[in-house]
């Protein structure tokens, strides 16, 4: 279970005070934004200085009020490796402490699994909101972030178009706001049933966003979700529609990418249980550790490399398409390596996303590897995710990326990639891994 102490009649008051009062929870504020915009990939001032920050909990003044927040600096810590930024914003009643604990599920759900999802990929941040909640009278809490951001990143080496918001019911609400109001300032929020309960000062602009649902949520119903998301599907440029949600009692999710502009995705999951972050397929249960959307959130997350770049796919209920990422090649192991590749291609006209599942079924680990296949001709390869990709076309190798060399014997790495193509929509006849032939499943 998730600890969490979440009061439906008292965050139904709030949603009848955001009703009533308007203007005092959308925060007035105006359109400026802090200096980093999205699409200027850049380091942050705190790139090669030597942290005084540490992980821990940090207080701050924002808008004349003492303000709190838990920092969790990746073990390891290398100042002049530019790192993501997540917030992970509580749930009304809910604390920074839940967040940076993950609660009963431990480390495993600590920042919303992000934690665990990242392996010391990003830098990771937990506010506390005023008595407990996120209602951001006149735009304090949108400030409060603002004021986080500039501590943090005067401090610690931040990539600054990565910065990233996430939150669970009023902290969805909050990630949602930040969403409105600073559009240019965070690359994308991903909102675990939330409702405009923070207020949405702006909200003209596109960012990529990520909303997941319970159809059974009786706290805040699935329709006010869906109305959060297609304000962005409008903003995004993203094609319009219904997309396919789990029947009641089948105990399942569906995940639904919509078409966008390039850079600016929109994903949508629906899932058969109620108001909670961490459901689990096959039951109606809630556990941190074995729920399926942290999985999902940070392979949304981990797409982005830097500003917007081609990430528009079709409607599928599976599949997430991602920017090239960036190369880290460790040693690689001899020719020999037995392997077995799975490749599961989804096309449409002039386009196709490929799920490659790379096995390793011999008897010794791999450390680093590079899978070599030939694409048909006239395919071209336009982003890709968990590995990196190089060239384009032709025959292409894909190499590990920095937290997915290692591959036990019996254990499986998935990678994949988007490619145009020009009437051929067919897969690599074969595939090597580090010099050796692998079985095609």
């Amino acid at each position: 279970m998730i600890t969490r102490r979440l009061l439906g009649p008292a965050l139904a008051a709030v949603l009848l005070t955001a009703a009533a009062t308007g203007t005092a929870l959308s925060g007035g504020l105006g359109e400026t934004a802090p200096a980093a915009q999205v699409g200027a990939l850049a380091s942050s001032a705190g790139c090669g200085k030597t942290p005084t920050l540490r992980s821990g909990t940090h207080t701050i003044q924002s808008s004349g009020k003492s303000r709190s927040f838990i920092l969790r600096v990746p073990d390891g810590y290398d100042n002049t490796r530019p790192y993501r930024l997540i917030f992970g914003f509580h749930w009304r009643g809910g604390t920074m402490n839940d967040v940076s604990s993950g609660g009963t599920s431990g480390t495993a759900w600590s920042y919303y699994g992000m934690q665990e999802q990242s392996n010391n990929s990003a830098i990771l941040v937990a506010p506390q909101g005023l008595g407990n909640g996120w209602a951001n009278s006149g735009g304090e809490d949108v400030v409060f972030t603002d004021d986080m951001l500039k501590r943090i990143e005067a401090d610690l080496c931040v990539d600054t178009a990565l910065r990233f918001a996430m939150g669970f019911s009023y902290g969805g609400g909050m990630s949602y706001a930040l969403a409105c109001a600073r559009a240019t300032v965070f690359r994308a929020v991903v909102v675990y049933a939330g409702a405009q309960l923070s207020g949405c000062s702006g909200g003209s602009q596109p960012i990529a966003y990520f909303g997941m649902h319970g159809i059974t949520d009786n706290v805040l119903n699935i329709s006010q979700g869906r109305s959060l998301r297609d304000r962005f599907v409008a903003n995004n440029g993203c094609t319009p529609q219904s997309p396919r949600e789990p029947a009641n009692g089948s105990m399942s999710h569906i995940t639904t990418t919509y078409s966008c502009r390039a850079g600016y995705p929109v994903q949508w999951a629906a899932f058969d249980n109620g108001h909670m972050p961490g459901p689990v397929d096959g039951t109606y249960t809630e556990s941190g550790i074995r729920t399926w959307t942290k999985g999902e959130a940070w392979k949304f997350i981990s797409q982005f490399q830097g500003g917007p770049g081609t990430t528009t796919t079709t409607t599928t209920s599976t599949t997430t398409t991602t920017t090239t990422t960036t190369t880290t090649t460790t040693t690689t192991n001899p020719p020999g390596d037995g392997c077995r590749v799975t490749d599961t291609v989804n096309a449409w006209n002039g386009g196709l996303t490929s799920e490659i599942a790379i096995t390793n079924t011999g008897s010794a680990p791999i450390n680093g590897w590079s899978l070599v296949f030939t694409l048909p001709g006239g395919q071209t390869i336009t982003s890709g995710w968990n590995a990196s990709y190089s060239p384009a076309s032709g025959q292409v190798t894909a190499r590990n990326v920095s937290y997915n060399g290692a591959i036990a014997p019996g254990a499986t790495v998935s990678i994949g990639f988007q490619a145009n193509h020009t009437g051929n929509a067919g897969e690599p006849s074969s595939f090597t891994l580090n010099g050796a032939a692998c079985s095609v499943a």
